[in-house]
């Protein structure tokens, strides 16, 4: 979307909103978004980028679609496909299982391979994708044909380490922006950890599905999955033990963010309240399942359910207030994306350009193959004519023109 016609538009949307009799908020009731969203647009500080939401704002200003869709709404993008990502969707296709059932190898020992599968959650947590990718074409396949040759009473854990490596394949498929390929693996993760017998390792796979339909704005699929697992876990969690409380509490943020993305903030903050209760009661020092679950993630959600919700203000003041240091480099790189975000829907392009720096120190794959990222930084070039030079060699950096 070229910066003229982003203004034109909002401009246009104020006028005819104006002409009805409208106010931003009532605008804001009628096309479900907030008030600083209407705001925004209005102004010319963010894109209408979905012609379904365009659709929705013709409608409720009674106006022919084509008034307003003068120009398609795309962002410039070019970009190259990660490494990892197409390494690990090939890793999903093939049939690691049919081999092993075909032409059974000795069973690894479990002692041996848990090292291999603690180091692709460190390699996930750190947003070091090709490296992860190295080693799981590696470790699937004997871990595949590890639960099928071992004797029976070995199997059990087995099972977990091939359910805990699929978990974190499809973590770093969500965030490299590969929702299909992430879903299969969060499919295997599931399936493996039933064959495991661990309902707490299902439900940590259900936590990694949350995360694929989250990515893909899947919202109602996101709630269910959350809504679900979350019920299943409630009981356990009300009587204390820690790993279902950290479990139910990082469904409940992921419930918090779907709510954020349907512009429902106080369903997305009562779910932040609930998460933020078993939080404190649980304490900082734990990685369950790798949800990192805890005080500050709580908080990093809150920043990223506030952006959503245009509320850069709010977003920046928790963001102010964050422990970073229990976080993994991927979730500290997250928050400070969002808080990125914030700062662009202030205009505030040399904070918003210097924080997708700090991001880029900290985990730079993840950046630069992060969806977000792009978006924030085109939006950054349509505020800055012309681009600062960190703006300019940052946008060379993600593929944005």
């Amino acid at each position: 979307m070229s910066t003229e016609y982003q203004r034109a538009l909002g401009r246009r949307i104020a006028q005819e909103r104006r002409r009805r009799g409208l106010s931003q908020p009532e605008l804001a009731r009628l096309i479900d978004r907030s008030v600083a969203w209407v705001s925004q647009v209005e102004r010319g500080v963010r894109k209408v980028d979905r012609m379904s939401v365009l659709e929705k704002v013709a409608e409720s200003l009674e106006v022919p679609l084509s008034e307003l869709a003068a120009e398609a709404p795309v962002v410039a993008a070019v970009t190259e496909e990660s490494p990892g990502a197409a390494d690990l969707r090939l890793l999903l296709s093939g049939l690691h299982s049919l081999r092993a059932m075909l032409h059974p190898v000795p069973a690894a020992p479990a002692e041996e391979l848990r090292p291999r599968v603690e180091r692709v959650w460190e390699l996930a947590h750190g947003s070091r994708y090709v490296e992860l990718t190295a080693l799981l074409r590696n470790l699937v396949p004997t871990l595949e044909d590890a639960v099928r040759s071992a004797p029976e009473e070995r199997r059990t854990e087995l099972f977990e380490l091939l359910a805990t490596a699929y978990q974190a394949c499809s973590a770093a498929l969500a965030k490299l922006g590969e929702p299909e390929a992430a879903w299969i693996a969060a499919d295997r993760a599931i399936t493996a950890a039933e064959r495991a017998g661990d309902p707490l390792l299902v439900a940590a796979g259900a936590f990694r599905l949350g995360f694929v339909f989250l990515g893909a704005r899947h919202l109602d699929q996101a709630e269910e999955t959350a809504r679900t697992a979350s019920e299943a876990l409630r009981s356990l969690a009300d009587h204390g033990r820690p790993e279902a409380m950290s479990l139910w509490g990082g469904l409940t943020l992921q419930r918090a963010v779907a709510a954020s993305r349907l512009n429902d903030a106080d369903t997305a903050y009562r779910h932040l309240a609930g998460a933020h209760e078993v939080a404190e009661r649980l304490g900082d020092g734990r990685n369950d399942y790798n949800t990192e679950f805890g005080p500050a993630n709580v908080a990093l959600h809150e920043v990223a359910v506030a952006v959503e919700l245009g509320d850069a203000g709010h977003a920046l003041r928790v963001g102010a207030t964050v422990d970073v240091s229990t976080l993994s480099g991927e979730r500290r790189a997250r928050l400070l994306i969002d808080l990125a975000r914030a700062h662009a829907q202030r205009r505030q392009a040399d904070e918003a350009v210097a924080t997708l720096a700090e991001a880029e120190s900290v985990a730079p794959e993840q950046v630069r193959d992060h969806r977000a990222v792009r978006q924030v930084v085109s939006d950054l070039l349509t505020m800055q004519d012309p681009p600062s030079p960190e703006l300019r060699e940052l946008a060379g950096r993600v593929g944005v023109y």
